[in-house]
């Protein structure tokens, strides 16, 4: 199956620029599965530490919206995460929409930094800890939105729920790019499956830049398939889940716990 990940401004729903390149480069590549970056249709909030409940409401409406328009983008699969406000509870969610079955929510972040740039547990909270995968449109997709990541167990969780993709939706700062490259490998051999990641670049506080650098990462040894780039800002490879299935049955995903 082909699969897409991106890195965009955060600001990127602010015209149709980015929303019309994207639309071309899926109708050019045939893509079947598409990654956006972490709650990717609206500014990110969570930069400052002074919680706004109303800029909450607003991220929520702006998802909705942008989520209705999701099926105009020619790829069978998107996924993302968005912030929902749920019995009262503030929580950012992993999402998939596919063509067949439309929004099937699936997982809420639980692991939530707390620092300048980022301050997620500020402003909502974490979730109730499941890590499953969901099957659909013939693969087993797991989420590890952004921090998570670094939470190896929870790969190793979804390698015994026989995961094909882990999606890694994120906002990352630009200094520490090399670091979460070497997490999404670690992520991708522990868990036996494709890592994807797409997050943003461009500014984010005054300080420090996001890192853009979405990737696509092989199951067996980790190694890095392809990046994004500033000039590369959508990337579309052909993987073939066999792959991860026989990932499974190699050092050290064989050894039992």
């Amino acid at each position: 199956m082909k699969v897409t990940v991106c890195e965009l401004p955060d600001n990127w729903t602010k015209s149709n620029i980015y929303w019309d390149r994207l639309i071309q480069h899926l109708e050019i590549e045939k893509s079947d599965l598409l990654l956006l970056p972490e709650m990717p249709f609206f500014e990110w909030i969570t930069k400052s530490d002074a919680v706004d409940p109303d800029l909450w409401k607003q991220a929520v409406k702006a998802h909705d919206k942008w989520i209705d328009r999701l099926n105009e983008l020619p790829v069978d699969m998107t996924i993302a995460s968005r912030p929902v406000i749920e019995n009262s509870k503030h929580l950012n969610k992993g999402f998939i929409l596919t063509r067949e079955k439309g929004y099937i929510p699936v997982h809420d972040k639980y692991y939530l930094p707390d620092e300048p740039g980022y301050y997620e547990a500020s402003w909502y909270e974490r979730g109730e800890g499941l890590f499953d995968v969901i099957h659909t449109n013939g693969v087993n997709i797991g989420f590890l939105i952004c921090t998570e990541l670094w939470f190896t167990k929870r790969a190793r969780e979804y390698l015994n729920q026989d995961i094909d993709i882990l999606v890694c939706p994120r906002a990352t700062p630009e200094s520490k790019i090399d670091i979460w490259v070497t997490g999404g490998k670690a992520a991708a051999i522990v868990s036996g499956a494709f890592c994807l990641s797409s997050n943003y670049n461009g500014p984010n506080t005054r300080e420090e830049d996001f890192g853009g650098t979405g990737w696509i990462i092989e199951p067996e040894r980790g190694d890095v398939l392809g990046t994004t780039s500033l000039s590369r800002e959508f990337l579309t490879l052909d993987i073939n889940i066999n792959e991860a299935k026989n990932a499974k049955i190699t050092y050290p995903r064989y050894v039992k716990e």
